[in-house]
């Protein structure tokens, strides 16, 4: 897992969302992934968390033990005698083998993606991969096909133990954006959650009222939540038809 940036983690978790049954969701999984100009590399809400996913990585690294090899039996740093080998007549007599004093290989191993705890992860990708699966759900439960989506691209960049327990208990939205003080992280978010919720070009009654809640809980002014939704909307069709030439 301490291979695993931001962007891939994130961003694993935006294709099961957005590639699991929403129709028509290519513009906003271009919008927010592809490329240098995408939402996710330009926002400062994933520059902050980059760097805090730095220096984790670079601290779980440091804090491991280096492997040692094994220490084989001394015999005091000469080589062990080999007794003479008596003859009898012009056929010599073999005597009884040395005891073996190799170390047998050790057996194979399968080889597993370890799991990260919540608490080892930087705050800040937390809070974007739980307002992901949050949007994900605006309009009601995710279907069971939705749900294994989402598990699959975690699983291929080995962060399904990470994922799943989010998938299994959602957080409500008051507690994500908690502590999400700077006002362009909070305008970063409400996008991120708009652009998923929009993916299908339509927003349902049920998604606008998660949304209207999502705005109140982020402090935004309705005309700034218009004007992110104005420009999301945007972006997502020139991403779009961007991807058809």
């Amino acid at each position: 897992m301490d291979s695993v940036d931001v962007e891939s983690l994130v961003g694993s978790v935006l294709r099961g969302v957005l590639g699991g049954g929403r129709k028509q969701s290519g513009g906003a999984l271009r919008y927010l992934t592809n490329g240098r100009s995408s939402f996710l590399n330009a926002s400062t809400l994933l520059t902050v968390a980059g760097v805090a996913w730095g220096l984790w990585e670079t601290a779980s690294k440091s804090s491991a033990a280096p492997a040692t090899t094994p220490a084989g039996p001394s015999f005091g740093g000469s080589t062990p005698p080999v007794p003479a080998v008596p003859t009898t007549g012009s056929t010599p007599v073999v005597p009884p083998p040395l005891p073996s004093t190799a170390v047998p290989p050790p057996l194979p191993q399968s080889v597993t993606v370890p799991s990260v705890a919540p608490s080892t992860v930087p705050p800040e990708v937390i809070r974007v991969l739980r307002l992901t699966l949050s949007a994900a759900r605006a309009d009601g439960t995710l279907a069971p096909h939705e749900r294994e989506a989402i598990l699959a691209q975690a699983r291929a960049v080995g962060a399904e133990s990470l994922v799943a327990p989010e998938l299994d208990a959602p957080c409500p939205v008051s507690q994500i954006v908690a502590g999400a003080t700077d006002p362009r992280s909070r305008q970063d978010l409400y996008t991120l959650a708009f652009t998923i919720v929009r993916a299908d070009e339509q927003v349902s009654e049920t998604e606008r009222v998660y949304l209207r809640e999502l705005a109140q809980h982020l402090q935004l002014e309705p005309d700034i939540v218009a004007e992110l939704e104005r420009e999301a909307a945007r972006r997502i069709g020139a991403a779009a038809e961007g991807a058809q030439h």
